[in-house]
């Protein structure tokens, strides 16, 4: 009873900050970017605090080290909302890409577009795949750091994963090193829930793969580094629920094993 109360609690909180900064935001639509960048941090932090405050959702985040300076690729799971704030605050200078439906929201897709997110025509493929990369090269010649969620959505812990072409087109095209992160945000912040279970997400930035593979190797490499720490962590996880867990599918990990 208490953590659904609790997850009410938050998820109202949640939405007014959320609501809070997108206005906050607004004035900074006639200013340099980074003003607007300053006010998306700031929503991750507050977004952070309250996770840990009302819901006692702790974050442990590994490997920031490893991430080189400049223009680089960010691979990530995607198991949860907590990425698409938390990871804002993993490096300098974001640019995540999207499916462009979000930009169409108002006040908060104005803030996207001036951010200069990259949006994704999910429909169109080719064309769509195009114009994404060109503006991930523009983004990363200017030391943009790449925001991007290899499977496309959303995936349940556990769940089979099923990686899209378009992070090894982005990783042969720009030239820059990717980075993979694994996490475990999945079990805390369950999709298609409002629940928020109290524990400790966890983040782990892995060893960056360099410029240079062929699309296939590094498809395999991306995905191989991502699931393996993933279940680790998942596992972690799931020993710190205990009966509170919410239900995991097993993987093949033989698929996953190099």
């Amino acid at each position: 009873m208490r953590v659904i109360f609790r997850s009410v609690v938050f998820n109202v909180l949640f939405y007014l900050n959320l609501l809070l900064h997108v206005i906050v935001a607004l004035p900074t639509l006639l200013l340099p970017y980074r003003c607007l960048l300053e006010v998306a941090k700031s929503w991750g932090r507050t977004s952070l605090w309250l996770l840990c405050v009302v819901c006692g959702i702790k974050a442990d985040i590994r490997g920031l080290e490893k991430i080189p300076p400049g223009g680089l690729i960010l691979a990530s799971k995607h198991q949860s909302v907590w990425e698409t704030f938390a990871l804002l605050l993993l490096v300098d200078d974001p640019v995540f890409i999207l499916k462009r439906e979000l930009m169409w929201i108002p006040l908060f897709g104005w803030c996207l577009w001036k951010g200069d997110m990259i949006p994704v025509d999910r429909g169109a493929r080719g064309p769509a795949l195009a114009a994404m990369t060109e503006r991930a090269r523009i983004a990363v010649q200017r030391g943009r750091q790449i925001i991007i969620f290899p499977e496309g959505t959303r995936r349940a812990p556990g769940a089979e994963p099923q990686y899209k072409f378009g992070v090894a087109h982005l990783y042969a095209e720009t030239g820059v090193p990717c980075v993979p992160v694994a996490l475990n945000s999945g079990l805390f912040w369950p999709r298609r829930s409002f629940r928020r279970l109290p524990g400790t997400v966890r983040v782990e930035i892995l060893d960056p793969i360099q410029p240079g593979l062929d699309r296939q190797a590094f498809a395999d490499r991306l995905r191989t580094q991502i699931e393996t720490a993933t279940a680790r962590l998942v596992e972690q996880g799931m020993r710190e629920l205990g009966s509170g867990a919410p239900r995991v599918t097993p993987q093949a990990e033989s698929r996953e094993r190099p």
